[in-house]
């Protein structure tokens, strides 16, 4: 089992990133409410990770906290809930909006996200709701903040397209329909906004 890599981000494709940890080159898949928080490319690192095996694939997700992990096993616990499910649910909101949904039973905020429909969202509150009984958000998470990433992106028509495809990937990945992640993009894309920035809007305005 791999719990935990240190090492030097090597490449960023949200919502995957490569870490070299001594010479070999690890892909991670993290939910976007963790990969804004990650380093820039070639600074250190350290993800706590989940390695999922299956026949056909060895996958490994990454996290910044232990107690993020922990709510993206509990997910997985979670009838008809996948790893591709629980990242985009993590993407979509972070893990304190999640508790909070699970708390208020907040069905209409959680079929939002992609791949939860009506059943899974009240599936989802009903089985979570004793597993997270007595988490509560002030000492298990660390607040979601709307502050997006500062760095400085160059104005070039040909890095917007650049910025706004890799977004548009980056939906996909996590399960948003193609006219959807592109009409989403369009509509926060602004003048110096980061890969992260434009994907956390985007997210954000389908809540």
């Amino acid at each position: 089992m791999i719990g935990r890599l240190q090492g030097i981000i090597i490449e960023k494709s949200p919502p995957e990133v490569v870490l070299d940890v001594n010479g070999v080159g690890y892909e991670l898949q993290l939910p976007m409410t963790c990969f804004y928080e990650l380093p820039a490319v070639g600074e250190s690192a350290t993800i706590i990770t989940h390695f999922v095996v299956r026949e056909d694939a060895q996958l490994l997700y990454g996290f910044n906290t232990k107690q993020e992990r922990q709510l993206f096993r509990e997910l997985l616990k979670a009838n008809g809930v996948g790893p591709k499910l629980a990242l985009a649910i993590l993407s979509g909101m972070s893990a304190t909006q999640f508790v909070a949904c699970v708390e208020r039973e907040d069905v209409s905020s959680l079929v939002k996200l992609p791949g939860v429909g009506k059943k899974t969202a009240e599936r989802l509150i009903v089985e979570m709701k004793d597993r997270l009984k007595g988490w509560t958000s002030h000492d298990l998470f660390t607040p979601y903040t709307d502050a997006a990433p500062a760095d400085q992106v160059a104005s070039a028509q040909a890095i917007t397209d650049t910025i706004e495809s890799e977004a548009i990937a980056a939906l996909l990945a996590l399960g948003y329909k193609p006219q959807q992640a592109s009409m989403v993009v369009s509509k926060v894309m602004k003048p110096e906004m980061t890969v992260e920035s434009v994907i956390r809007e985007a997210l954000k305005s389908m809540l």
